[in-house]
């Protein structure tokens, strides 16, 4: 079926991010006297905001992160993603693609603004996406497995639940856009489809959304770079 939006992911979706995320996470718990693998951190942070760190670290451990714990990760993130952020290979066609079919687009991530901004500059994704095309789980109570996030994202669109379709690559944000009464592409990219239970389909290739999504073929696959000057 064809939608009015698609609401994308943003880290692991759009920017390359996770293995750099969840290492840098992952190493500073450690440092921290919290033992924690990279497939530890994917499997338990993997599409979550900070919060849930916080929060699964004190129900483990009845210990609290430091005060400075969010302010230091960020930093240590943001200085990688300047230094190695890369898009997700076949995005901008994808981007693309869209904007030639005059389909509506925006991003939910449960990361804050600045993190996206950050990202989207290092990984050259920033002339894409307007600010009014942007939700952070800073804008709701809850993030992700909550739905909340992607139903402001439709609000402020404009555009009923059930008229979208989230691009997703975590089991928590695949559980949020169900909950939302939305369809939900799983891109397989970094987990497995059963990772991803409750999908509406599954992608392994970025360059197989612009058919799911049900967009001209071949719309997009001659992207070159950004000429600018559209809106939707």
């Amino acid at each position: 079926m064809g939608y009015d939006l698609v609401i994308f992911d943003n880290d692991g979706v759009l920017v390359d991010s996770e293995p750099l995320a969840n290492s840098i996470l992952a190493g500073y718990l450690t440092e921290l006297g919290h033992p924690t693998s990279y497939e530890e951190s994917l499997r338990d942070y993997m599409g979550a905001a900070v919060h849930r760190v916080h929060d699964l670290v004190r129900e483990r451990t009845g210990q609290a992160l430091p005060a400075d714990f969010d302010s230091t990760l960020h930093a240590r993130t943001f200085a990688a993603f300047e230094r190695e952020l890369k898009p997700v290979p076949g995005v901008e066609g994808v981007l693309a693609a869209l904007v030639e079919s005059g389909t509506a687009y925006c991003l939910a991530s449960s990361g804050s603004h600045e993190r996206i901004r950050v990202g989207h500059r290092a990984a050259g994704l920033d002339e894409w996406f307007e600010e009014e095309w942007i939700f952070s789980s800073e804008d709701v109570g809850q993030g992700k497995p909550a739905p909340d996030l992607f139903l402001h994202a439709a609000d402020q669109m404009g555009v009923a639940p059930g008229r979208c379709v989230v691009v997703e690559d975590s089991p928590l944000g695949v559980q949020a856009a169900v909950a939302a009464g939305m369809d939900v592409l799983g891109y397989t990219g970094m987990m497995p489809a059963d990772r991803l239970p409750g999908a509406t389909g599954y992608f392994g290739d970025m360059n197989q959304l612009a058919g799911l999504l049900g967009l001209a073929e071949g719309a997009g696959s001659g992207y070159t770079g950004y000429g600018g000057g559209f809106s939707h």
